[in-house]
């Protein structure tokens, strides 16, 4: 029988290790954590992003983090802890699971950028294309 997502999201929260928004801003600066965001890239023009995030669109992130690939990024062969993060935490979760399940020290931030700007963290403007 085929596996639902809710499915998935139970077995990433069985594995990946959650931080909360606040364990997150109280981190802000520390230069062993970097931030993933892996919003689409209209959500990062809309709502902006976490001041100094990195952004990687889920679909290219195991091509990214594969040191193999053609398209790999070298932030991720640093020896840092990744903390994912998406609009709600949904697909962060999973994707932290994979990023960890690739060899990195993965996190996925609780709630996600919609608690980040509600619990009143600074926000930076994402730079939209062609302007």
């Amino acid at each position: 029988m085929a596996k639902g997502y809710k499915d998935m999201l139970a077995e990433a929260d069985a594995v990946v290790r959650s931080v909360s928004v606040d364990d997150i801003a109280a981190d802000a600066g520390n230069a062993d954590i970097v931030m993933v965001d892996i919003r689409d890239p209209r959500e990062l023009e809309r709502d902006g992003m976490i001041p100094g995030a990195f952004h990687a669109p889920r679909g290219m992130l195991e091509f990214w983090i594969d040191p193999e690939s053609p398209y790999h990024k070298p932030k991720f062969a640093e020896a840092k802890t990744f903390v994912f993060y998406c609009a709600s935490g949904w697909r962060s979760l999973l994707a932290a699971k994979v990023a960890q399940e690739m060899g990195l020290e993965a996190r996925s931030m609780r709630g996600g950028f919609s608690e980040w700007r509600k619990t009143g963290h600074p926000v930076a403007e994402k730079a939209k294309h062609g302007h």
